[in-house]
């Protein structure tokens, strides 16, 4: 997958009107009405469609700029999730765009002159909350959830029709799905064309509805939906899984399922970004004499030497040992953060000891060197 800025060619310091302005060459460049039949040209259309619908959406852009193509995952772990699949749907979501291009959407025979418009109705998205553990984070999960959603109707195949003959012609529109509306301003008379309010830009009225959906194209259904989060996720980030949301009335584009991340708090570590921190607590024999240990990792242990004389507070740092990063190879670091254990009670026998010990010049405190 190329980088977004790279399709658009602009650099990732683009203005919001820059970057419009370089999908517009690009709309005209690959635009289906420009090349007939050209795959390539479809696909550098969707690509360029893709770029812009990312990058001119502060959010969006904002966690791809730190993230990358892995930050706009779903399913499938790279590219973004709410892609489009066809030309129809490009039209469909940048359709007020492309009139103000002027190059226009895909259109079809229409009664006012030039084509009309093919109306691509899209479902609601759904967000949920997946709660992971450190261990899932660190390796990536497959989940599995049940959700209650519209999906298309299986007695209409989400027509909202009782058959095929159950359409006629729209009387608003006849057949066009549009309407155009004559307005007079101090610039002279202008037109404007909008999606046909009788039948919703379809063009045609359903005369005989389907029983089951009673038109809708949609009904309620449980559904159960297994998707992939990539390794190194972090609290609050959110996954799209494109066409997993809510179904469309009477077909169309589904909605997409937005997947937002939560962290379960670890009983040892604590998460700085890919970084995790260990408490270590030792006791002043160790500190002074020195040992060697074990410390847990998020799977299996690592071995670790303490030596003489290290003070409570230093940072002991295991390079790899932390979560994988999103975007990019490596991982982050185990520190193990030394602290020096104080009883709060001695015995007779440990407090002479002490005593005999405080003594001694070995004993007595000393600044430390940075």
């Amino acid at each position: 997958m190329r980088d977004y800025y790279e399709i658009l060619e602009v650099a990732k310091t683009a203005t919001a009107e820059e970057i419009k302005k370089a999908y517009r060459k690009k709309a005209i460049q690959y635009h289906p009405d420009k090349n007939p039949g050209n795959k390539e040209a479809e696909e550098r259309f969707k690509e360029a469609a893709e770029a812009y619908d990312v990058l001119s959406d502060p959010n969006k852009r904002a966690r791809y700029d730190q993230f990358g193509h892995a930050g706009m995952s779903g399913a499938s772990g790279g590219g973004y999730g709410g892609g489009f699949s066809s030309v129809e749907d490009i039209f469909s979501h940048f359709g007020d765009l492309f009139e103000s291009f002027g190059i226009g959407g895909h259109f079809r025979g229409n009664p006012f002159g030039g084509r009309r418009h093919q109306a691509v109705s899209r479902g609601s998205d759904i967000r949920i909350r997946v709660k992971l553990s450190l261990k899932e984070v660190a390796n990536g999960v497959e989940k599995k959830v049940k959700i209650n959603k519209l999906v298309a109707c299986n007695e209409c195949h989400g027509k909202g029709a009782k058959d095929s003959n159950a359409f006629s012609t729209c009387n608003t529109c006849k057949g066009a799905g549009v309407v155009m509306h004559v307005t007079q301003t101090f610039l002279g008379t202008m037109q404007q064309t909008a999606a046909c309010p009788a039948c919703h830009g379809e063009g045609k009225i359903i005369t005989s509805p389907c029983p089951k959906c009673h038109g809708e194209g949609t009904v309620r259904s449980e559904e159960e939906i297994t998707f992939k989060i990539p390794p190194g996720v972090e609290e609050g980030m959110q996954l799209s899984i494109s066409g997993k949301g809510n179904a469309a009335r009477r077909g169309g584009m589904n909605g997409n399922l937005l997947v937002v991340v939560e962290e379960e708090p670890h009983e040892e570590f604590q998460r700085d970004g890919n970084d995790l921190i260990y408490p270590l607590f030792i006791s002043v024999a160790q500190a002074a004499l020195g040992a060697s240990l074990e410390v847990p990792l998020v799977e299996g242990k690592a071995k670790i030497k303490i030596e003489p004389g290290t003070q409570s507070g230093r940072i002991l740092r295991l390079r790899g040992k932390g979560l994988p990063s999103l975007n990019s190879y490596g991982a982050g670091d185990m520190l193990i953060q030394v602290n020096v254990w104080i009883p709060k009670k001695l015995t007779k026998e440990e407090q002479k000891i002490l005593e005999t010990l405080g003594a001694s010049e070995n004993f007595k405190p000393k600044k430390v060197k940075n």
